[in-house]
């Protein structure tokens, strides 16, 4: 991975939060979802995320590696009356937390919007800096 400019780094970690909203935004879609068996209930998921470092020009960014799914125990209700229960009357629900989902998705539009901040600036910086030149 080439990290010639700054724009090249914002470009990385821009990237590397849409994974995660993804990620939270699958969370969020499948928290109320049923399924007859432990195994196939659906398991949220992160993104997992890497520090990459260009030696040559001496510039780092973030990259997602992979996406994980976290190592929670499904719900178990007893609802016998559901289509999918199970022979003794159980679904299973996904072990989501909207709550921290949406603090998930606060924080990851934090990020965002910092890094875009940053190339604005320096693009406003750029620009200031031709305009310096043709004077």
């Amino acid at each position: 991975m080439e990290l010639n400019s700054v724009f090249d780094v914002a470009r990385h970690a821009l990237s590397a939060q849409v994974v995660r909203l993804n990620t939270i935004s699958s969370n969020i879609a499948n928290a109320t979802s049923v399924s007859p068996t432990r195994e196939t209930a659906y398991q949220p998921m992160r993104p997992v995320f890497e520090t990459v470092y260009d030696a040559k020009v001496g510039r780092s960014t973030t990259r997602a590696r992979e996406v994980v799914t976290l190592d929670r125990e499904p719900i178990r209700q007893y609802r016998p009356d559901h289509p999918l229960a199970n022979e003794e009357g159980y679904v299973f629900t996904a072990a989501v937390n909207t709550e921290e989902e949406m603090v998930e998705m606060l924080e990851t539009n934090r990020h965002y919007q910092n890094i875009l901040e940053t190339v604005s600036t320096m693009r406003t910086l750029m620009a200031r800096t031709v305009k310096m030149g043709q004077g």
